[in-house]
Parts: structure tokens; C-alpha cells; sequence
């Protein structure tokens, strides 16, 4: 009888990777949806805010109220790094902890139950044997690790460190093997993407790296996560933008536009640069404009959270996060006086109510519109029809499109078609299916 995993993947797309690392290690495992039935539970955690904290700490001890004896349970990633004292004193239902820098080890710890919290956080690379989740035209594909920054809010440098780029040469062997696996769309991603490479001496180290990805055949569609403003130039836009690869998608958060509050929040740029950068990016063919912002950082008076949502309202994005601010330790806006709770969640649902309304907008224009897209299946959401996303779309943050007519065509998942926004019912696109791409 072989052995049962179960894994639980939390946080953000780069946690995702890490995951898929460990399953590549655990392939004679089977991988099991029930965590009662299952010998070894792995929780990767993320660590970022309280409520990823909260929901991290949830998740191990649910299901180690439903595991069976005599079964592992691993608790992996950024939450058990940040807090890897504290956690192996406060949680003894844990049999193995590990942070972020031994998720090629993971079999090894768990043979051997130890805990192991490697100096050295984990830096993919094409040599790991993922197994993609998710999708099977799809992959993530993390290229740096750390970050340089110093926002004021952010603890992620302080238990990810500094930033650590691959080389273009391993990230390109990575995409030809997942290549010759079938994947065709790729994201690649890290938490400052725009520094990519600085570390090793490239200038433009995402240019670089989007000159040598459009060289690989059978890459169809790529996508950018994510830029940082004052790390990102007008010419890196411009290449994104005229590439025959890449999409023309920016995801450049930038958590304020007022200048006190950018200053305070030690983001390294100012109004000017922003808007500039935003307006560049929104004069491309197709282009399609993500970002995040925070709601009642320290400092932020009411007349800076209006300009916030002014401008918000104003310059039309096709999406945007709203975080409700968390202070966080061993951040500099931690010993800042703080705003109430009360003001910080009021501000973060009217902000909440702006992106919704900036989203049905986008929608609204991609009505009558044909889209090249990628086939997902039936639709999760509703019976009879199917679902697609458009390749301009991020995978899993975007959405997706109903198909309602697929004009007799033969259909095969995980391929490309051209559809056309017939439309917008609800908050869901609904289109037909022209033709299958080649």
C-alpha cells in the first residue's frame, strides 16, 4: 500500500513554488485529499500579516485534530521561519518544523523527523523536479529570491533576506523542461521582479531575461508578477510591451500616491514617478493595469487617504488589492503611533468598494472584444457551461470567462482558442468560441 501526503499550500504564488518543490521530492507519496487517511500533512505557511498568520496557525491545528496516529506533520515556509522559536515552544502537535530554506530536503526531514532551519533560504532552480499543481499549460517561475527594499510596513526582508537573483541560464533550463512537459504559459515572479539580476551585475535584468524567454520555442504567453516603481523603468515597460511573448500586463504595486505617506512608508519614490510609470504602462496596446494599496498605515491622515481614494477612482485600473494595514514587528512602522482599528477597516471597505467598481469597469470594456484564452474545463461556478482565462489575465487572481457557445468546435483543456466577449452578466464576462489557436 503506498503512502498518503496531503499538503496545504498557503499565502501567496511564490509559497506555491516552494510547495511544488517538496512534491517533487515526495513523488512516492500519493498524494491524498483526505488528511485523516493520510501519513505524512505538510503545512507550507506564510508569515506576511496577521491574517495569513492567524489562518496558518488555523490550519495546523485543524488538521492535526483530524490526523490518524503515528502520521507526520510538517510545519514549512515563512510563518515557521519568522517564528521558529516561538512555534517549537507553543506547538508540540508539530513533528517537524522547517522555514524557507530546505524544501529539497523535505524527504530527508521527514524520514528522520527533525527540525532543520536552513542558514540559507531556498533559491529555485532547474534542477528541482517540481510537480506542477493546477493546471497543465501553465507554470510559476520564481526567479529571485529576498528583497532590497526597506518599506516601512513590510517584514519580508527580515526573514528572507537580501536579494538573490538566478542566473538567466538556470531559469531558461527550467522553462524548456517544463516545455517539453507540455506547459506553454508561464508567470514569472518573485517579490521585487523589477530588481531582478541586479545582484549579479545585470542593468536590466528582466530585459535580458525577456529577450532570452522569447528565444525558447513553444513558450506562447508570458506575464510579469511583480514590479516595484522606483525599480522599474520606461524602458522595461516598453519591452514588455513589444514583445511577441510577453503580455502587456503590469502588476506594479504601489500602496500609496500621496507623497507624505510614500515618505513614511519609505517607498523610495515619489507621486511624480508613480503616475508617470502608470501612464506609460496604460498608453500600450491591450495593456492591463494591476496594483495594491494600504489602508490606515501610521501617518495617514484623512486628507491623504482621500487623495488615496481619488486617485483610485480616477486613473482606471483593471484591478487592485486593498490590505487593511497590519503592524508588524521588526518593521519600522511597528513603534509608529498607530490609527484605530476601527478607522483602519473603514478605510480599507471603502477602498474595498472602489476596486470593485474599477473592476466592473474593466470588465464592461472587454465587452465585444475577441481575447486569445486558455481552456480550463467546466466552470466552477456554473452548471453547463465552461470556463476560460484569457492569457492578458494572471492565473488565479483575475478571473476567468463563461463559455456559453464553443460553435461546435472539438475541445481539448489546457489549450489556447479565440473567444469573443459577448457579455458581462453579473460580475462574469460570458463569451463564445471562435477558433482554436494553432
Amino acid at each position: 500500500m503506498s503512502k498518503k501526503l496531503h499538503l496545504v499550500s498557503l499565502g501567496c504564488s511564490k509559497n506555491l513554488v516552494d510547495s511544488e518543490v517538496m512534491l517533487g521530492r515526495l513523488r512516492e507519496y500519493e498524494i491524498c485529499d483526505d488528511p485523516s487517511a493520510s501519513d505524512v500533512i505538510i503545512v507550507n505557511t506564510c508569515g506576511f500579516i496577521d491574517a495569513a498568520k492567524e489562518e496558518s496557525i488555523n490550519t495546523v491545528l485543524r488538521l492535526h485534530d483530524a490526523r490518524k496516529k503515528d502520521s507526520v506533520l510538517v510545519m514549512a515556509g515563512c510563518l515557521s521561519e519568522r517564528y521558529k522559536e516561538e512555534l517549537q515552544k507553543e506547538l508540540p502537535e508539530i513533528d517537524v518544523f522547517t522555514g524557507v530554506g530546505d524544501y529539497e530536503r523535505i524527504d530527508a526531514l521527514i524520514a528522520s523527523r527533525q527540525s532543520t532551519f536552513s542558514p540559507e533560504v531556498y533559491l529555485a532552480n532547474e534542477d528541482a523536479a517540481r510537480v506542477v499543481t493546477g493546471s497543465n499549460y501553465h507554470a510559476f517561475i520564481k526567479i529571485s529570491e529576498g528583497c532590497n527594499q526597506q518599506c516601512s510596513f513590510c517584514a519580508i526582508p527580515s526573514f528572507k533576506g537580501r536579494l538573490k537573483s538566478r542566473t538567466i541560464d538556470s531559469i531558461v533550463a527550467e522553462v524548456r523542461q517544463l516545455v517539453a512537459q507540455g506547459f506553454w504559459d508561464f508567470s514569472f515572479i518573485s517579490q521585487d521582479s523589477s530588481s531582478y539580476g541586479r545582484d549579479l551585475g545585470y542593468k536590466e535584468g528582466l530585459i535580458d531575461l525577456i529577450e532570452a524567454v522569447e528565444k525558447i520555442e513553444g513558450v506562447r504567453s508570458a506575464r510579469i508578477l511583480y514590479l516595484y516603481p522606483s525599480t522599474t523603468s520606461f524602458a522595461l515597460i516598453d519591452a514588455i510591451a513589444d514583445s511577441k511573448v510577453f503580455q502587456s500586463y503590469y502588476d506594479m504595486p504601489i500602496q500609496h500616491i500621496d507623497n507624505g505617506m510614500l515618505k513614511l512608508m519609505k517607498r523610495g519614490f515619489n507621486e511624480k514617478r508613480t503616475i508617470a510609470l502608470l501612464e506609460h504602462m496604460r498608453t500600450k496596446p491591450n495593456a492591463f493595469v494591476r496594483t495594491s494599496v494600504i489602508a490606515g498605515h501610521p501617518g495617514e491622515d484623512e486628507s491623504a487617504f482621500l487623495r488615496l481614494c481619488d486617485f483610485m477612482r480616477d486613473f482606471g485600473f483593471d484591478r487592485f488589492n486593498v490590505f487593511a494595514y497590519s503592524n508588524e514587528e521588526s518593521t519600522a512602522a511597528y513603534t509608529m503611533p498607530q490609527l484605530p482599528a476601527s478607522t483602519i477597516a473603514e478605510r480599507a471597505e471603502m477602498l474595498g468598494a472602489i476596486a470593485d467598481e474599477a473592476t466592473k469597469r474593466s470588465l464592461k470594456r472587454c465587452v465585444g472584444k475577441e481575447m486569445r484564452v486558455a481552456l480550463e474545463g467546466e466552470s466552477e461556478e456554473h452548471a453547463y457551461l465552461l470556463q476560460a482565462r484569457p492569457l492578458a489575465w494572471a492565473s488565479e487572481i483575475d478571473g476567468v470567462l463563461l463559455i456559453n457557445d464553443v460553435n461546435d468546435l472539438s475541445l481539448e483543456v489546457g489549450k489556447p482558442y479565440l473567444a469573443k466577449v459577448t457579455e458581462l452578466a453579473g460580475d462574469r464576462l460570458v463569451a463564445t468560441l471562435l477558433r482554436k489557436e494553432g
